[in-house]
């Protein structure tokens, strides 16, 4: 199979644990590769247009203050079907049910602050990279 990428996000409540650099070896470790990496301090207007998707959702507020509660880093992951890889790394949502060694059981704090984001497909992968990434950033 040919690697595929994908897209991932470092949460504000794992930046400020200073994990970024355990998520990220879990990542490696789980087989895939960074080929693009930055940390940013998400706007609102980016934190919206990102989770547009659920807009209409009760938690929709919630979700947008805390991701630009603090900075973040997102990635673009490298690697053979790296989006299931990626997902199947982070564990399930809410970390109390994430199966031992994923990244949320392992450092999660809460379904809210549950430390990870990944895309759920390859389609939504390429609108994820984009939204962050110029293809020139991507170096893999």
């Amino acid at each position: 199979m040919a690697a595929t990428r994908t897209f991932s996000i470092i949460k504000p409540d794992a930046t400020k644990r200073n994990l970024t650099g355990k998520v990220t070896q879990m990542l490696e470790d789980a087989g895939l590769r960074v080929v693009a990496s930055k940390r940013i301090q998400m706007t609102r207007a980016q934190a919206e247009g990102f989770y547009a998707v659920h807009s209409e959702r009760p938690f929709f507020g919630e979700l947008v203050d805390f991701m630009i509660s603090g900075p973040v880093v997102v990635q673009v992951l490298e690697g053979e079907n790296a989006m299931q890889r990626n997902r199947d790394i982070m564990g399930a949502t809410n970390p109390a049910d994430a199966a031992p060694g994923t990244i949320r059981k392992e450092v999660a704090e809460s379904i809210e602050a549950n430390s990870v984001h990944g895309s759920d497909s390859d389609e939504n992968a390429a609108i994820e990279i984009a939204y962050f990434f110029n293809e020139d950033e991507i170096v893999g």
